[in-house]
């Protein structure tokens, strides 16, 4: 991923909360021919190795499991709130005029080697795990033990697990923070104001990184609710998990 140092992602806590609240990913392979992508639902597994391992799984159907190429890496995009910024929004726009839109967004890489797993122990569990990071906290919750053991069993045989060690972090937010404070007023200010969740997310996040106490005050407020930050959140502290160059902002 191209990461220009002023939007480099470092901090790992914030990088595993970003992971964890999106719950999927792009999982892209060659095949030795072309490139093949599916979303997935994940789980980012911080205890698994130097920087963890991505599990999840697909369809037994999908012919991705059976055409990646052995001793290629896989890559693993993660994809949050993105929004078009248009440069109406500078002050800078007044000023010189000098000024062209850009589009804002947060994503994050993993690279590594990659696993498909057809045990039924191992797809039970990772199944378990997806539906207890979905289901927790909801009224009226499913539980696995609702359907019948038989179907169950039937379901599992349907999908191959997918486990990533993963090698390689690569985490970017572009949130304006290369323009003048004036600007990303602007930009917070209308970003809020747009119709639309992923626009409105996206002037939230970058009011809380670039210093709105008010809007920090949001964030820190949705991320300790069931599922959020302060739950997910299971680094080593003091960012010892982070094994550079593994978080890279090159």
């Amino acid at each position: 991923m191209y990461i220009p140092a002023h939007f480099a992602a470092n901090d790992l806590a914030k990088i595993a909360a970003f992971v964890d609240g999106a719950g999927a990913a792009d999982l892209v392979t060659f095949d030795g021919t072309r490139l093949v992508s599916t979303l997935l639902p994940v789980i980012w597994d911080r205890d698994g190795g130097a920087n963890g391992r991505l599990l999840g799984h697909i369809a037994l159907n999908n012919p991705q499991w059976t055409t990646a190429a052995a001793g290629i890496p896989a890559l693993a995009i993660i994809r949050g709130p993105q929004a078009y910024i248009s440069p109406s929004w500078y002050q800078s726009t007044k000023e010189h005029g000098r000024t062209v839109p850009t589009w804002n967004y947060t994503a994050v890489h993993f690279t590594g080697p990659v696993t498909f797993r057809r045990d039924d122990d191992w797809l039970r569990d990772v199944v378990t795990r997806l539906t207890e990071r979905h289901e927790a906290g909801r009224n009226g919750r499913w539980w696995i033990s609702d359907a019948p053991e038989k179907f169950i069993a039937g379901q599992l045989r349907a999908i191959v697990g997918v486990e990533m060690q993963v090698e390689l972090i690569e985490a970017k937010d572009k949130l304006s923070q290369n323009r003048t404070p004036q600007d990303r007023a602007g930009v917070i200010a209308a970003l809020r104001a747009e119709p639309g969740g992923g626009a409105h997310h996206v002037g939230v996040e970058a009011g809380a990184r670039l210093g709105d106490p008010v809007l920090r005050a949001e964030v820190r407020s949705r991320d300790s609710r069931p599922g959020g930050e302060q739950r997910r959140c299971r680094h080593r502290a003091g960012g010892a998990a982070v094994a550079y160059p593994a978080v890279t902002g090159r």
